[in-house]
This record gives structure tokens, sequence and C-alpha cells, in this order.
């Protein structure tokens, strides 16, 4: 069943995706050099992929869930956009109050801060502990929604009963109205952050302090003139809620936990290089491999019910063995969307014909 009610959200992402794909445009003009364009074409398929792909998450005939789409709906659609409206807003007219805060407010002084702070290093150990920690939030965050929507809610404390939906819906609505509201929020704080590059008088000024502080904590030095990681990450992981859930679970924590081991332990014990032309490490791969087994392990393990300890251990040495060979490659796109597209869609091959 289609529920047209979650057309608004479609026509709102496929519309974020052509404004994606024009800062891209115009970013790669400047900045050829520095700013990805592949990563772009990704972001903007991507965007339309999540856009077409919501109301193919709600189809069961379920009378009361109608009513639950039109508040989804105007939270993703209404709601959202507004409070960032009214951040953009309240920041407007401090910076009338006090001029100032515009003055500090620049790209030259950020810069100069980042490179003092990370000795004019692409990014310091302690910035790469802080995004990965960022990146993990996201799927941790869809994980603990799921269990807490189908395994307490529904099957514990039976809310199902009163609302009138299973858990598994309950836990889509939650996630996917939260999710899709975050994503808007990192596109908007990016269209504003990058406006100084696209336009000749930008708005990045309009960004809280706090917004900029935590930039500075978590960016690479040449994402200044790109896209945030985490509407990439949140992007991939829409998408890839359609595949049943252990794989889901798997693939999201090879993005993060995976990825996170790699980069950690390669920048920060890693010396013998892949390659002569790569940044990645020997030592960063292998741990990198081995925490991949590992989540993917434990995610068949305690989400896959009725499978066995070897197709369990097949599985994950199938994600673990893409997440190596994606990383070794180094390929020109975007880690933090390839990891998990490929890793998932080896797992489910994995999954249904083991």
């Amino acid at each position: 069943m289609y529920y047209w009610i979650t057309l608004p959200v479609s026509i709102l992402f496929v519309a974020n995706a052509f404004i994606h794909l024009f800062y891209g445009v115009k970013l790669n003009s400047k900045y050829p050099r520095e700013h990805n364009f592949y990563d772009t074409i990704v972001l903007f398929s991507l965007w339309i992929a999540a856009g077409i792909m919501y109301p193919l998450y709600f189809t069961a005939d379920i009378p009361v869930l109608e009513m639950y789409l039109y508040l989804s709906t105007f939270s993703i659609c209404i709601i959202a956009p507004l409070v960032l409206l009214l951040i953009l807003y309240y920041q407007k007219g401090k910076i009338k109050k006090d001029r100032t805060i515009k003055e500090r407010r620049n790209l030259s002084d950020f810069l100069t801060s980042y490179d003092h702070k990370n000795n004019n290093d692409h990014h310091s150990y302690k910035t790469d502990v802080t995004r990965k920690a960022l990146h993990l939030f996201p799927a941790g965050m869809i994980i603990f929604l799921w269990v807490y929507s189908v395994y307490i809610w529904g099957n514990i404390w039976r809310q199902d009963l009163a609302w009138g939906i299973s858990g598994e819906y309950y836990g889509r609505l939650l996630i996917f109205t939260i999710g899709y509201s975050g994503i808007l929020a990192f596109a908007v704080l990016d269209y504003v952050r990058l406006s100084i590059h696209v336009y000749k008088k930008g708005i990045y000024h309009l960004l809280p302090d706090k917004v900029i502080s935590l930039l500075g904590k978590t960016i690479k030095r040449q994402e200044v003139y790109e896209f945030t990681k985490p509407t990439a990450m949140v992007l991939t992981l829409a998408v890839l809620f359609i595949f049943p859930f252990p794989v889901f679970c798997a693939a999201s924590l090879i993005a993060t936990l995976g990825d996170a081991a790699a980069s950690i332990v390669g920048k920060r014990f890693g010396k013998t290089k892949v390659s002569k032309k790569s940044k990645k490490t020997i030592i960063g791969c292998i741990a990198g491999f081995l925490a991949s087994f590992g989540v993917c392990f434990l995610s068949f393990w305690i989400f896959g019910e009725g499978l066995t300890l070897i197709k369990i251990c097949l599985m994950s040495l199938s994600g673990a063995l893409i997440f190596l060979l994606v990383d070794a490659l180094d390929p020109c796109i975007d880690d933090n969307m390839l990891n998990p597209i490929f890793c998932a869609i080896i797992m489910l091959i994995a999954y249904l014909c083991l």
C-alpha cells in the first residue's frame, strides 16, 4: 500500500539532491584540487535514493499507520526546517546587537586556528578519535532505537496493543523521523558553511560558535571545501535500512567501528604503508579487518535468529574481507559511503545463499 502523505518527504529529499549537486559543481569549479566531485555524485544519488525509498519502509495496510505518518512527515518537512530557520534567525539577531561576532566568525580565522591545533597536518590523532566517535553516533542511535522499539516497547511492554502498530513499525517511525530530520539539519549547516565558497556574500557567520568549534575538532583540512561526513554517513544508513536488520547492523558497525579501528590504530602505530601512494598502513588495515569481523559476528549472533555458527562466521568474514579490500585500495570515493554499501551487498548475498 502506498501512503501519499509520504510524498512531501520524497520531494524534499530529491530537491536537496539538486541543491547538493549545485553546490558541488560550484565548489569543484572553484577548488578542483580540494573538492572531490565523485563524492558529490554519490551524495546526489543517495539523496534521491533516500527520498524515493522513504515510502517503501511503510507499506503495511494498518489503519492507524497513516496518522503516524502524518506526524512523521510534519516533523521532517515542517518542524525540522522551522527549528533550523529559527536558529539562524536568532544568530542573525545576535550579530545585529554585536557586530564583532561577524568579524570573528570567518573562514580565515577558522583555518588559522585549525592549522595551529593540528600542526599544519591534515588532522591530529585527537581529531581522528573525535570524528570517529561522531560517526558512531548515528549507527548507535539507530540500533538503540530498534532494540528499544522491537524488543522492549513491543515484546516486553506490549505497547503495540495500545498503539495499534508493531514494534517494528514503531521503530521505523522513530528512526526515520529522527534520522531524516537529522540529515536535513546536517545539510542546512553545510549550506550555511559552504555558502562562503558558492556566493559572493555567504552567510558563514550565521553558524553558531559551538558548531564552528565542533567542526574544528572533527573535520579534515580538505573537508573545508566539501560536505561533512555525517551527511554522507546517515544518508547511506537510511538507504541500507531496507536490508534485513542483522545485515544492516553489521554494515553500519563496519562503517563506524571497523573504520575507526583502522584509522586510529593506523595513525597511532602504523609505519608501513600499503603502497607508496597510499595513506593507509598495513597495521591499520589489519585492525580494521579484525574489528569488522568482530562487530559482524556480534550483529549476526545477537540479531540473526536461527543462523548457525558456520553461517555467522562466513558472513562476518565476507563483510570483513570487503572492508579490507576497500580500505586497502583507498578509492577516490569516500569510504564512509563505499564500505557500508559494498559490505551490505556482499553480506546480503551470503545471508540469502549460505
